[in-house]
């Protein structure tokens, strides 16, 4: 079985478009986890997940304090070469041993980087990284050229086959470019936090680097089945529930958000979460989307997310950008992807109205048009090292 591929900048990868984010695998008992979680269902995920077409697997050191990268390394050596993922892995978040809920430091000295490297090839079994990737920038005043220069020198000796960073604004992709191409950039985007794209994307798309984007379903809130309630369901260290997206009174905008979704879900026969992964594919210069699975039983969405490109959803081509705001700001939009959505009615459940500096950059309120200079309907709370 096979899922559409994108080709990830001008990386040389082949991906589908479509990432297995391993986050959850990390497990329990560190400061950003999901909750306890079994190896076994994780693996089991992962299988369930290549089977379905997808072709590259997103982890991370810090992800379970190492642990995440040690159950992929165990998917990878019961695999045969030929059958075996791309691996994409992160560094630069640097944690206490002794201190398991500490936050983690972000580091990216050279040889910091380079030891983080060596102990990711050892816990995922390989002998190259196919993308190596810089996870938050860093906070201890190392240039940012020194720490890209070690990136590239990785890159030279064979043992990371191409570089890119997550979480990076414009003036350090600039800073980075001048010293190596950027291969990708890893940031969050989804129907609730679109800053990226205003300016991260397009720079993306103009420098031939690829973007896959994590939380498309904003950490669960965009899924058919969540609800508030279920908040209180959460295991006691899931980072989430230290969230201002999880709380009212974001997450009952946030919510009816995703109810603005299923009329254009079930007029395809697919659902809420699928649309709001495709709405991400759909936006110039996304390569991929990676949502955070956790269990053979969240997977399987991927081919409708996959093949419910808005842009296959009428007849009329999506506009490459931002159209103009509709006549009647009260009255139903036109996404780009087609459809026809109506926000809310309750003034209480649209988002907050920001006017754009520029003109012609669409409505805050529409719950699909990607539009790159809005207000997200929730910002992020709690401390910024956290490991996404």
């Amino acid at each position: 079985m096979t899922l559409p591929t994108r080709s990830l900048g001008a990386s040389g990868l082949e991906i589908s478009t479509v990432g297995f984010g391993a986050w959850a695998a990390g497990g329990g008992g560190w400061a950003f986890s999901w909750g306890p979680q079994d190896d076994e269902d994780s693996l089991a995920a992962m299988r369930h997940a290549l089977d379905l077409g997808i072709n590259w697997i997103d982890t991370a050191a810090a992800y379970g304090l190492g642990h995440s990268e040690a159950v992929v390394g165990r998917l990878l050596r019961e695999l045969p070469a030929v059958d075996r993922p791309l691996v994409f892995t992160k560094c630069g978040l640097v944690w206490d041993p002794d201190d398991r809920m500490a936050i983690a430091k972000q580091l990216l000295r050279p040889e910091s980087i380079r030891r983080e490297c060596e102990a990711s090839l050892r816990r995922l079994g390989v002998e190259r990284i196919d993308l190596y990737q810089f996870h938050w920038p860093d906070d201890s005043g190392t240039p940012i050229e020194e720490s890209w220069g070690e990136m590239g020198r990785l890159i030279a000796e064979g043992k990371v086959r191409c570089g890119g960073v997550s979480n990076f604004d414009v003036p350090l992709l600039e800073q980075c470019e001048a010293v190596r191409h950027v291969d990708s950039l890893q940031p969050p985007f989804s129907l609730i936090r679109r800053e990226v794209a205003a300016e991260e994307i397009p720079w993306c798309e103009s420098h031939e680097t690829g973007v896959i984007c994590y939380s498309p379903m904003q950490a669960g809130l965009l899924t058919d089945s969540f609800t508030a309630d279920r908040v209180d369901r959460l295991a006691r260290e899931d980072w989430r529930r230290r969230q201002a997206d999880f709380h009212p009174p974001l997450i009952g905008r946030n919510l009816a958000l995703r109810d603005s979704l299923r009329p254009i879900a079930g007029r395809h026969g697919t659902t809420a979460a699928a649309v709001a992964v495709a709405w991400t594919l759909a936006w110039p210069g996304v390569t991929g989307a990676m949502p955070a699975l956790r269990s053979r039983w969240t997977v399987g969405w991927e081919r409708r997310a996959s093949s419910s490109d808005p842009r296959t959803w009428t007849r009329s081509p999506r506009p490459s950008r931002v159209p103009a705001p509709a006549a009647d700001p009260t009255g139903p939009d036109t996404c780009p992807c087609g459809e026809t959505a109506s926000p809310p009615r309750d003034t209480q459940l649209r988002a907050t109205h920001r006017p754009s500096p520029k003109a012609g950059e669409g409505r805050s309120d529409h719950a699909c048009r990607p539009a790159a200079l809005r207000t997200p309907v929730g910002s992020p709370s709690g401390p910024s090292r956290r490991p996404r």
